[in-house]
């Protein structure tokens, strides 16, 4: 489910890029800090972008949705890795869980 979250984050962001000058305003006209935003932060990037576009600028209380967008990336970048390490340990007949019998 977290792959299908950031394909679609990352779908919306390219479009928003292509079609509106959204991302162009919210990142004064640059190309990189957009691009590592598909490649490694997209929802993070969706949100600064809609935020700056909605509000006019980042300030104040406007920096708790990148903050929270910051986690949901987060949490979607490490669960394939916490589902790998479930895995592993239950193939090698090891508890997942500590206290676990």
């Amino acid at each position: 489910m977290s792959w299908l979250i950031a394909l679609f984050s990352r779908i919306a962001l390219l479009c928003v890029w292509i079609w509106t000058p959204l991302v162009a305003r919210a990142f004064h006209g640059g190309w990189l800090l957009p691009l590592l935003g598909i490649l490694l932060l997209p929802i993070t990037t969706l949100t600064y972008v809609i935020v700056y576009a909605l509000a006019g600028g980042v300030t104040g209380w406007a920096w708790l949705w990148i903050a929270l967008a910051f986690l949901l990336d987060l949490a979607a970048n490490s669960f394939p890795a916490r589902s790998a390490t479930r895995a592993r340990n239950t193939r090698a007949g090891n508890p997942s869980q500590p206290g676990s019998i």
